[in-house]
């Protein structure tokens, strides 16, 4: 699609909302069951897509990239005569003898922007409730993960109604372009930067917008933290699609009692989930691109790495790597990281921990190892994330 052509294209999609041919549940109801049909139908493909572009692990592109997507369909399925259902509530003094009701209606048009790291998932999951919703909508993947957002948008129309349901590639000139036009709704997930971009953006037609936004996620391992489960739950969490999530754990507070002993039992876990030589795991995802790639060689010269390391950029390949002797002040801890390196520090207590975590930006997620109440309790009262 041409630039010039965009304005044109989302007045069509909104004319289609305008006819009200999305109010009805019947054409909701059908446009989520031939979303289902899609991702069944090109399973495979999906996922080609998804290793072609991140070398994703197959079960790792089946189970987050297109299962999840049918089961939160057929979820919306179940429940879409009740959340469309009017509520009753009480009429206040002023508004008797009336009668007062929660009228649940369509927005309108909305644009749905997804990043490249589940570039099926966090497109198509609000694409589920929009569409639920009885929406129009307009559909923008990135266009790094570009074999996923083209075959994506073959086949969107082939599957969907055309007339309100869209999907535009292209890069910076082509978002920006879309961005001048009216929405009734954005729904962006990906980093700040970008956000406040569409915010500003927002604010020309007062669209209401959501932003899914990422942030550097701690853990806490307190000295009675079982360190076989701790280590196992931490490597997965970090090292999944190559680190590259938003809630994957950014870096790691560990107490000085057991500090040595989970850095161990982290090196084991990286063994065991993928081998010797992670290069040639079928289960270890790659980077997206090779700008990405050497920013990510740049920040492991942060620290020393405890394991890991390695880097190939011809395969985009970064080892599982564990970084000690990092400064708080380095690079790898002023941005998130968004990919399989994993700074970790010593602590003394829990106190210490607490104002580390609060001297940064409030994080995306919190991940507290301990099975003692009142540790967990004083971390959660006294730090913020979500």
């Amino acid at each position: 699609m041409q630039i010039d052509e965009i304005a044109k294209w989302v007045e069509g999609l909104r004319a289609g909302f305008n006819s009200g041919k999305t109010r009805p549940l019947q054409w909701r109801r059908q446009q989520l069951e031939a979303l289902i049909r899609m991702l069944e139908e090109n399973a495979d493909a999906l996922i080609a897509a998804l290793q072609a572009d991140l070398g994703k692990p197959r079960p790792e592109a089946w189970a987050v990239d297109v299962q999840v997507i049918v089961n939160e369909t057929r979820e919306a399925l179940r429940n879409l005569g009740k959340w469309n259902r009017p509520k009753s509530v009480s009429t206040p003094l002023m508004a008797q003898p009336g009668r007062s009701a929660i009228m649940r209606t369509p927005l309108g048009v909305v644009l749905i922007i997804a990043p490249w790291n589940y570039p099926v998932n966090l497109l198509l999951a609000p694409l589920v409730g929009a569409l639920a919703a009885g929406n129009a909508v307009v559909l923008k993947p990135s266009e790094l993960s570009a074999h996923t957002a083209g075959l994506l948008a073959r086949l969107i129309p082939a599957y969907l109604d055309p007339d309100c349901v869209g999907l535009m590639e292209g890069g910076v000139p082509e978002t920006t372009e879309l961005l001048r036009q009216r929405f009734d709704h954005i729904f962006y997930t990906g980093n700040g930067r970008v956000g406040r971009v569409i915010m500003a953006a927002a604010v020309e037609h007062l669209t209401p917008v959501t932003l899914e936004l990422g942030g550097k996620s701690p853990c806490y391992v307190h000295k009675d933290a079982d360190i076989t489960t701790s280590s196992r739950r931490m490597v997965w969490g970090k090292f999944f699609n190559a680190g590259q999530t938003c809630l994957a754990p950014d870096y790691c507070l560990i107490h000085e009692d057991v500090y040595d002993e989970m850095l161990e039992a982290m090196t084991n876990r990286i063994r065991e989930f993928y081998g010797e030589d992670p290069s040639k795991s079928h289960s270890f995802a790659r980077i997206i691109n090779e700008r990405h790639h050497h920013r990510l060689c740049e920040l492991i010269k942060s620290g020393v790495p405890v394991t890991g390391g390695e880097s190939d950029a011809e395969s985009r390949y970064i080892a599982p790597t564990i970084l000690t002797d990092v400064a708080e002040d380095s690079p790898v801890m002023q941005e998130e990281i968004f990919g399989p390196i994993l700074p970790v520090f010593r602590v003394k207590s829990v106190r210490e921990a607490a104002k580390f975590i609060n001297s940064r930006p409030h994080p995306l997620g919190l991940y507290i190892f301990s099975g003692n109440r009142g540790v967990q309790d004083e971390l959660l009262e006294n730090t913020q994330s979500g």
